[in-house]
């Protein structure tokens, strides 16, 4: 997972930021020597607490949601938005694959996915499904739908979040 990305046309700046994450320097020195290097918030938790870096991942995602730029931005932003409104899914670690945002008992790099996917679909609905690409326990007009059929969808007795391996 990215901690820092960026873009420019400078290869020196590029080959500073390298540099500087070679040199084992902190995130922030890493921003001040290459102003281009944008700080996505991801895993700036110091003492590796399972909450907070579940926090950490909610607040990349729905940071990420928002500068994203493409067709359905505004349907996976509203999905991301309603997931972590919920309660039950804000308990969980967030993760996105294919697309589809996903939850895990466990924090990276070991995840434990539980309950189902969800999916922003290009057409302006939602899908709930058992796996990434798949609808099988629902299409939805909103997000709160969706997300509303995710949540009786978890298993009864989750605990907190763990450190994955």
């Amino acid at each position: 997972m990215p901690l820092v990305d960026g873009t420019t046309d400078d290869l020196a700046e590029v080959a500073r930021a390298a540099r500087a994450w070679h040199d084992g320097a902190a995130l922030d020195d890493i921003r001040r020597v290459a102003p281009f290097v944008h700080l996505t918030g991801r895993f700036e938790v110091p003492d590796h607490d399972p909450a907070r870096l579940t926090e950490s991942e909610w607040q990349s995602l729905r940071q990420e949601a928002g500068e994203l730029e493409y067709a359905w931005q505004e349907t996976h932003r509203a999905l991301i938005e309603a997931a972590h409104a919920e309660p039950a899914l804000r308990a969980l670690y967030p993760f996105t694959s294919h697309w589809a945002l996903r939850f895990s008992t466990t924090t990276r790099p070991r995840l434990t996915p539980v309950g189902p996917c969800l999916a922003a679909n290009s057409d302006g609905t939602y899908g709930v499904g058992r796996s990434p690409i798949g609808e099988d326990l629902g299409r939805f007009a909103t997000a709160h739908e969706a997300v509303a059929q995710a949540v009786r969808q978890l298993p009864s007795g989750l605990g907190p979040v763990t450190l994955g391996g």
